[in-house]
């Protein structure tokens, strides 16, 4: 075995492990895979039909929501490729994606629709080994010369992978708002306060000036 056989094998034990922490829904496993340090805001997604994200914080918030909304997801890698050179390594692969809906009434797994993502994804080399740096999928489209019934698979495989990613973009939107609101009602609450103390402080000038206005008057009166 030599040195650089040596070192795409740890690649690909990485390049595993990133998957297998989505289909065991484990952001835990996730974080030992994704790039930190000095680079962590470098670090970047694109998932298919998405924009890209960057930073580790957003990438990470982005696969969480997925794992929130995904019942069940599996990875069948082909056509995995591997190039290292010095700290930095490149691997392309084909994402064979299962994915499956939520349980039946009578406790029967859901139905189960295949799709295609083709994937490249950059690792570099840290001190703790080699970490996920940045991965981009971008879907397969079905070829123009299938069959009906291949057509009518790949139909069902992309309007599958649509609702996924629908449903996730909706929940992202939703915690946006959430988020939008919480700050909203954090800012309303100490101007609410400010309020009332600048009322408590009329009221009591207000007391002070009708004191000395009474007592003036009185000693007109006299």
């Amino acid at each position: 075995m030599t040195a650089r056989t040596a070192e795409a094998r740890a690649v690909e034990r990485a390049n595993q492990a990133f998957y297998d922490a989505i289909e065991h829904s484990n952001l835990d496993e996730l974080e030992a895979v994704v790039l930190t340090g000095p680079l962590a805001e470098s670090v970047s997604t694109v998932h298919p039909g998405w924009p890209v994200l960057r930073g580790r914080s957003e990438v990470m918030r982005s696969y969480a929501l997925i794992m929130a909304n995904t019942e069940y997801i599996q990875f069948f890698l082909t056509d995995v490729e591997i190039a290292v050179d010095g700290d930095a390594a490149l691997v392309t692969c084909t994402e064979n994606i299962l994915t499956g809906g939520p349980a039946e009434e009578d406790g029967s797994a859901g139905s189960l629709v295949g799709g295609l993502v083709v994937a490249t994804n950059v690792f570099r080399r840290t001190s703790e080994g080699w970490r996920l740096w940045a991965h981009h999928g971008s879907p397969v489209l079905a070829d123009e010369e299938d069959d009906e019934d291949g057509e009518l698979a790949a139909d069902d495989a992309e309007g599958a992978m649509d609702d996924v990613i629908g449903d996730v973009l909706e929940a992202v939107k939703d915690a946006d708002d959430g988020d939008a609101d919480d700050a909203a009602d954090d800012d309303g609450g100490p101007d609410d306060e400010d309020t009332g103390d600048a009322d408590g402080d009329d009221g009591e000038d207000g007391g002070e000036d009708g004191g000395e206005g009474g007592g003036t008057a009185g000693g007109t009166k006299e």
